[in-house]
């Protein structure tokens, strides 16, 4: 379980990455400006930092060069709208360990959360998740269900592993589509209903339930 420090300054976003850290397993915290980061960075030992740049009181490449200057090497992924090159460049330059734009999945952010921490010292790595007959292999991107492998969309595998990493819990549309599709996603699509009907067909209909009201849940199967 990591700690990570969210500065974010839009309410919306900050809830929805606080949310799905939470649910992956890490304890997040969140604020709101730069100089309510520092203090947090100076003082708390967390884990990594997601930094936005656009923040009201003081500009996101100058909290980065100060974190760097404290002698912290603590990895600092950088979420923003401004997504020039020069930007970009300015940021890995400047001490970031990756950047990311919004709009953005939350897998994605998840995955490079991930490889961040994997990276640190001492970290155990894990890269196949499995749960009744099927396997997920993060690295090799490969997928089973028993004996056979089954090949997947980019898109369907982020669904499938967003099931794995909460085995036998409930996730509601509105999660689903928000971990895999986006927070910027129009919360009207039927396009949840559309990926799990595809997840059914390739690693069978009974592995995946239909909670009515509620949402789906991965069920483990053995064979």
């Amino acid at each position: 379980m990591a700690q990570i420090l969210i500065v974010e300054d839009e309410a919306g976003i900050s809830s929805f990455v606080t949310k799905g850290l939470k649910a992956a397993g890490h304890q997040p915290t969140a604020v709101g400006t730069g100089r309510e980061a520092l203090a947090h960075a100076h003082t708390d030992g967390y884990d990594l930092v997601i930094l936005d740049i656009g923040l009201p009181d003081m500009d996101g490449f100058d909290v980065l060069q100060r974190i760097r200057g404290q002698g912290s090497t603590v990895p600092v992924i950088i979420l923003t709208a401004r997504s020039s090159v020069d930007d970009t460049v300015a940021g890995l330059e400047g001490g970031a360990d990756d950047y990311m734009a919004k709009p953005f999945r939350f897998e994605e952010l998840l995955a490079r959360v991930r490889l961040r921490l994997r990276s640190e010292p001492g970290a155990v790595e894990t890269t196949v998740l499995t749960y009744g007959d099927l396997s997920l292999d993060l690295r090799s991107r490969r997928v089973s269900a028993g004996e056979t492998e089954v090949d997947l969309s980019a898109r369907e595998f982020a669904l499938l592993e967003t099931f794995m990493t909460h085995p036998g819990q409930v996730l509601s549309r509105e999660q689903l589509l928000s971990r895999v599709w986006g927070y910027d996603f129009d919360p009207g699509s039927n396009v949840v209903d559309v990926y799990v009907r595809y997840l059914r067909k390739k690693i069978g209909a009974a592995h995946l339930e239909t909670v009515r009201g509620m949402g789906y849940r991965l069920v483990a199967l053995t064979r």
